[in-house]
């Protein structure tokens, strides 16, 4: 790489509350209260990711608590805020998560999706989609080619989705940035990642 920034990486620009739509591309969750206020939540797999996801949170101003989910698996949630009112607006049908119109993806967005939600696995990397929104998937396969990140649906139970090839998980790189303390298990790999087994 030749260390210049990508018009479309996560140090494009400074870190902000739309950001957070990354979050929504995974596992997150928009709730209103009211009209007069929304939070984000997300439940996650692992209590590291909920860690750096809180902390991610805190840079864009958003506050972000971490607690366990009636699952047992980490929750992060914000408090209800004001600002974070378009975010749900734009994410929400009624009960249903839905991407929202004219949707474009960008290295910060990818960053945070990646925290939630993203894993190496041999020479690709995985990013989790919603199971319980499927009608986001098709788009946001979309959203990740218009980035120039092709990317393919696993056929399976989980709703995943899989780069591969060593230039595109570079491109993957260069656009989320480096890793955030502790979160270096999410990032993508340049090396084939074997896991134990």
């Amino acid at each position: 790489m030749d260390g210049t920034i990508s018009l479309f990486s996560a140090e494009a620009s400074g870190p902000g509350l739309a950001d957070l739509a990354g979050v929504l591309c995974g596992p997150g969750r928009m709730a209103g209260f009211g009209r007069t206020a929304a939070r984000l939540s997300a439940v996650v797999d692992e209590p590291w990711r909920a860690g750096a996801l809180a902390r991610e949170c805190r840079r864009r101003g958003a506050e972000a608590q971490v607690s366990a989910a009636e699952c047992g698996r980490p929750l992060v949630r914000t408090p209800f805020r004001v600002d974070l009112l378009p975010l749900e607006q734009r994410w929400s049908s009624g009960e249903k998560k839905v991407l929202p119109d004219g949707f474009r993806l960008d290295g910060a967005m990818l960053r945070m999706w990646a925290l939630a939600a993203g894993s190496p696995q041999g020479n690709g990397y995985l990013l989790a989609l919603d199971p319980e929104a499927p009608e986001t998937h098709e788009r946001l396969i979309t959203a990740l080619a218009q980035l120039g990140v092709p990317a393919k649906a696993l056929r399976g139970d989980e709703a995943l989705l899989r780069v591969t090839g060593r230039r595109r998980l570079a491109h993957v790189l260069e656009l989320i940035g480096d890793a955030p303390v502790g979160a270096e298990p999410a990032w993508p790999s340049l090396v084939p990642v074997v896991r134990a087994g």
